[in-house]
């Protein structure tokens, strides 16, 4: 008989949320793979500033929940990172692969709000709490006179300021809600015509060092639709990153057309009041969905993406002044 084979160590941050979904990779490990899984707790960067009431934003946004957990695989400290996709930045990072992205979860945000309100039924003048400057943009180009405010913190913090009357509501994503079973707390699950969600949102990245034959191992838990549509989506926000500072919300869809499957997307970039935007959508192959997105974004960016947050031109008068 072979000896057992060592269990994998599946690095994760400490949150409930972090720990939950990594969690649901180290069971997918178990029954797909046959090979047993340990969680080992990472303590991130985004971690820290989050406790500390740090903006995101100050502390340079995407990738400070992701670079302690790639720092871990590199020094051979864990096996396997597992990562809410939608922290993942769109460069690749040397020595690593994102081996698999198993099924999404519904990609969409909800609402959590006091008295079981949905946005259109908050009186004028509410306080809505949302760490995201997408959301924030999308909730400001709705026109509902919401008064959109910074927050941060894990659900439980979120939820309480609700709770408390400090925010009559908070802006999340339903697949965090879902995976730590408190679905049945959100007072409306938002259409994507009012708010799309962010790039990758709702799907896990299950990455391991490049160099061995455990990526093409982890490859089985892959979901190919999950997979083509963010990369579809990761696709228009690095596109847009190279010429665009607005806030992006993205969400591809594959479907079965006509001749077979193909993924439909979706794009938006506004400006940080909401008051302009730049929405589009283009279809293709799922074989070609990262062209798709690169595709839909250069359009955007054509069509004036890339302007969106720059300032206006001085008025005569002032030129004059």
């Amino acid at each position: 008989m072979s000896a057992p084979r060592t269990p994998l160590r599946v690095g994760t941050r400490a949150s409930l949320l972090a720990t939950t979904q990594a969690g649901h990779v180290a069971e997918l490990i178990r029954t797909t793979l046959g090979r047993e899984a340990v969680l080992v707790e990472i303590n991130t960067e985004g971690d820290r500033t989050q406790a500390a009431g740090t903006s995101l934003e100050t502390m340079g946004g995407t990738g400070v929940f992701v670079s302690a957990l790639r720092d871990a695989l590199l020094a051979d400290e864990v096996d396997v990172a597992v990562h809410s996709l939608k922290d993942l930045p769109t460069y690749p990072a040397e020595g690593i692969t994102l081996a698999a992205v198993p099924t999404r979860e519904d990609p969409r945000d909800v609402v959590v709000a006091r008295d079981g309100l949905t946005l259109g039924e908050l009186p004028v003048g509410s306080r809505v709490g949302t760490g995201s400057p997408r959301r924030a943009a999308q909730l400001h180009a709705l026109g509902l006179g919401l008064d959109v405010v910074g927050v941060r913190g894990n659900v439980d913090t979120r939820i309480g300021k609700v709770r408390s009357g400090e925010y009559d509501a908070v802006v999340l994503a339903r697949a965090g809600l879902a995976r730590i079973g408190r679905l049945e707390e959100a007072t409306e699950v938002l259409d994507p015509l009012q708010m799309l969600p962010a790039p990758g949102q709702g799907a896990l990245a299950i990455e391991c060092r490049s160099e061995g034959d455990l990526a093409g191992e982890l490859a089985r838990l892959q979901d190919a639709a999950t997979r083509a549509a963010v990369d579809a989506e990761r696709a228009v926000l690095a596109t847009l990153e190279g010429g665009c500072s607005a806030p992006i919300g993205a969400l591809a869809e594959v479907a079965e057309g006509d001749e077979g499957d193909e993924i439909w997307v979706r794009a938006i970039a506004l400006s940080l009041d909401g008051g302009l935007s730049v929405r589009m959508s283009a279809s293709g192959a799922p074989a070609d969905a990262t062209s798709v997105g690169n595709r839909l974004a250069s359009e955007m960016l054509a069509d004036g993406a890339g302007q969106l947050n720059q300032p206006a031109e001085p008025s005569a008068e002032v030129q004059n002044a």
